[in-house]
């Protein structure tokens, strides 16, 4: 999934309000944070074959430490242990935790059977990106229902909040969608999706950036 994580670090500011947009997406991307820099340092692989599925055309070849299932709860793990070790607030560490371990439990949703339990165990997957109308409508749905949460939630502090906001949104649409019906990128281009996977970042402060300037709604 792409647009569906992005759906659950927005809908997650519900239930952990004290936690920063920028730091939602990370736990909701925490994997796929990881896994780019796995590829250029070669421990892990990945290549183009168009017609892989009907959604991508990358066949994640080789990608244990990134996201096995035993791996995903470590980094789950680790990640809410840092955040508790720096704020001391258990309830918000935990939800960040099961954010980052809602990351395999979504691509379980989506890919073919290529995510391994444990590192060389066996691989699994439900394979929605069979399916490209069927991968649209899920995801589209949860993106749709993440972004109301987040909004029905927050009010902007200022114009930037409501700007910054929209953007983010519209630019995450274009990106799937672009992703999803575009043409496969070059077969030699594993670099070029590598680096994109680390572009990521600039969402993580494109969202802090905007979740500055909303504040909690007052019920």
């Amino acid at each position: 999934m792409f647009i569906g994580h992005f759906a659950l670090a927005f809908a997650a500011k519900r239930v952990a309000p004290k936690a920063s947009l920028g730091t939602l997406v990370v736990a909701s991307q925490l994997l796929d944070l990881i896994w780019p820099v796995l590829v250029l340092l070669g421990v892990e692989r990945v290549r183009v074959d168009p017609g892989n599925t009907a959604v991508t055309p990358l066949d994640f070849e080789h990608y244990p430490w990134s996201h096995s299932l035993d791996m995903a709860i470590f980094w789950g793990v680790l990640f809410g242990a840092g955040y508790f070790a720096l704020r001391r607030d258990r309830v918000t560490a935990a939800w960040l935790g099961l954010l980052v371990v809602s990351h395999w439990v979504l691509d379980w949703i989506s890919h073919r059977p290529d995510l391994p339990l444990w590192p060389n165990g066996p691989k699994v997957g439900l394979e929605l990106w069979a399916s490209l109308p069927a991968t649209l409508v899920v995801e589209g749905g949860m993106f749709a229902l993440g972004v109301w949460a987040y909004a029905a939630g927050t009010v902007p502090r200022d114009r930037t909040g409501l700007v910054a906001h929209g953007s983010l949104v519209a630019f995450l649409v274009a990106v799937y969608l672009a992703n999803v019906l575009g043409p496969p990128p070059p077969s030699a281009g594993v670099g070029l999706i590598a680096g994109a996977g680390i572009a990521l970042w600039l969402v993580v402060a494109w969202a802090a950036w905007s979740d500055r300037h909303r504040t909690a709604r007052v019920v």
